[in-house]
């Protein structure tokens, strides 16, 4: 009993434990444009990724390709994302450090 309970719960996050924060970073070249190299944007109206939680990151770009969640630019950039690449994006950003009290404008 204790096994399969253990063996449901492997299962269960076993897709958070794949995360790829290489393959992360080489799937986000194309959000550097928007969100920066490091995560941290180049324009003051789109949010720094860099240190934010993976799993918020994961929800937010899930909700982008869902259509969930609606924004000109990151509903389409999402939209062909599987669960891996939104795992592997999200781990890369949440490896970087946040942006500090100098970097806010």
């Amino acid at each position: 009993m204790y096994k399969h309970v253990l063996l449901l719960l492997l299962a269960l996050i076993w897709p958070a434990l794949a995360a790829d924060i290489e393959q992360g970073r080489q799937k986000a070249a194309v959000c550097v444009a928007c969100h920066g190299a490091d995560g941290i944007a180049v324009i003051a109206e789109y949010p720094n990724l860099a240190g934010q939680k993976a799993k918020y990151l994961q929800l937010a770009i899930k909700a982008y390709r869902d259509g969930e969640r609606r924004h000109a630019v990151m509903s389409p950039m999402a939209s062909g994302l599987s669960e891996q690449d939104i795992a592997d994006l999200a781990a890369f950003y949440a490896s970087l450090p946040p942006a500090g009290n100098s970097a806010a404008k």
